[in-house]
């Protein structure tokens, strides 16, 4: 599946792997992967992505595509992962703002939403049959707004202060670009923090456990039978605090060893890159057949 007509960025050493007992990564039949920082960095696959899914399929292992970032929905999302190499449907990707919205459709059916967020997350809420509203909403939902007006954040901070029911999409402070970091949606909220006193009520994605109990609902995989794979601990890796999941933090995003020495968020495996990742699994599944 390797295209070599696709940009790929190397990322050094795939052999910095820290793991003691494989078993639970064994038990795996869904790997749950984050995008940015974890298969590409914008518009460059990372080393050994596409070969980690050549792995998955010869084991028959299966992957979803979990990803925080609302400003894209998922159609958006299988397209670009398709243009990057590997062709994927829209139901191999799962959002945070797919979650919300599945969340909030059965919470509060039908109700009158503002929404901060791209015209891809209106798409989203619209689609689940909710009616955007900029003056009188029943409750306001903050995503990842790359559109973001400073109107915006002050109807947002206005509805915040009336309290409204007030809900996150995800609390990622950064979003991982091939030039470095742009900031996401964790700075909107440090926004509204300031200026209200009020933090969000509800955040969906990850590291809330919400967001795998979700995903086990719309696709039937039980809390042992999946892995989240990703780069930064406070989301991806604390998610396995709040669920139970097993979790393989990757180097090839946002977090450093060094950050990993000093976080309370520990994996339970840690590795370079997703092409270390597949390695392990060919060799204990090649010892495993012997």
């Amino acid at each position: 599946m390797q295209n070599p007509s696709k940009k790929v960025r190397s990322l050094g050493n795939p052999a910095e792997t820290q793991f003691t007992n494989p078993e639970p990564l064994l038990q795996v039949k869904c790997f749950l992967l984050d995008m940015d920082g974890t298969f590409n960095l914008g518009d460059e696959l990372i080393e050994g992505s596409l070969y980690f899914i050549d792995t998955l399929n010869e084991l028959g292992l299966d992957y979803l595509f979990l990803t925080n970032n609302s400003s894209k929905h998922r159609g958006i999302y299988a397209e670009k992962i398709t243009r990057l190499g590997l062709p994927v449907t829209e139901e191999k990707v799962f959002t945070a703002g797919e979650a919300t919205a599945l969340y909030l459709a059965r919470e509060h059916p039908s109700a009158k939403v503002y929404v901060v967020g791209t015209p891809a997350l209106e798409e989203e809420f619209r689609g689940h049959g909710f009616q955007l509203e900029e003056n009188d909403p029943q409750l306001v939902v903050l995503g990842f707004d790359t559109t973001l007006t400073y109107q915006k954040l002050w109807k947002l901070c206005d509805f915040a202060r009336a309290g409204l029911p007030y809900i996150a999409t995800h609390p990622d402070f950064n979003c991982p670009t091939q030039t470095g970091y742009m900031p996401d949606i964790g700075a909107m909220i440090a926004f509204v923090r300031a200026a209200t006193g009020r933090d969000p009520d509800l955040v969906v994605g990850k590291p809330n456990r919400m967001i795998v109990d979700a995903v086990s609902q719309k696709y039937g995989w039980s809390i042992p039978e999946m892995a989240m794979v990703g780069d930064r601990l406070y989301t991806d890796i604390a998610l396995g605090q709040t669920s139970g999941i097993t979790t393989c933090l990757v180097l090839s995003g946002e977090t450093t060893r060094e950050d990993l020495a000093t976080s309370p968020f520990q994996p339970t495996y840690t590795f370079a890159n997703l092409g270390a990742i597949a390695d392990m699994l060919k060799t204990h599944s090649t010892r495993k057949d012997k």
